[in-house]
């Protein structure tokens, strides 16, 4: 009986054991999952009635990172040329508009969260300052990091892949880098740099 019982536990460990693969104490980082999200799309958000308008690039969120998204966006009827301002406010309808189809089939999506609306610096900002009718510091990290990014990549940012920004109150604006990091990292709060007068 004895030797019946040895048998089936030798038969068990086995079992057990046979599949060929060694346990390990070691972690072992094979990275991050494979993303089934392309990040990626040939629409530009146009419709007939855009087909004409301005093309402007905004940063929409994909696979937790920013990524930059070709649109194009209606004319003004009186179009001042090279007004940051009004550059900004249209980057910033972009923004709060929903992902076209294409682009939430890529897997877009942006963070950013009306109302919010977009105005000119007050006597004493610094030279491209923009100030955001609700204070930079309580948007959402990523939708702050999308805003950011938006307006340094376009002719509305302060140079050097930076954004001047304020709020509606009496606080300074504040110069937002838009970083690799940054983008890698939109839930991040955007890294400042020196606000020059």
């Amino acid at each position: 009986m004895r030797r019946r019982t040895l048998i089936l536990v030798a038969a068990l460990a086995s079992l057990v054991t046979g599949c060929g693969i060694r346990t390990t104490s070691v972690p072992v980082d094979a990275g991050a999952a494979p993303s089934r999200v392309p990040c990626s799309t040939t629409e530009d958000g146009t419709t007939e009635a855009a087909a004409q308008g301005v093309p402007v690039r905004v940063f929409l969120v994909c696979g937790s990172q920013l990524e930059a998204v070709d649109r194009r966006t209606p004319l003004p009827e009186e179009k001042v040329p090279g007004d940051p301002v009004r550059t900004a406010g249209r980057l910033l309808a972009q923004l709060l508009a929903a992902p076209s189809e294409g682009e939430r089939q890529a897997g877009f999506t942006t963070e950013v969260r009306g109302p919010l609306t977009v105005g000119g610096g007050r006597p004493g900002d610094p030279s491209g300052t923009l100030r955001l009718s609700r204070q930079p510091e309580d948007l959402a990290p990523t939708a702050l990091s999308q805003l950011v990014c938006t307006f340094a990549d376009s002719s509305a940012g302060a140079g050097g892949h930076t954004a001047v920004l304020g709020g509606p109150g009496a606080y300074a604006p504040k110069r937002y880098r838009c970083t690799t990091e940054l983008r890698e990292r939109p839930d991040s709060t955007p890294p400042t740099a020196p606000t020059l007068p």
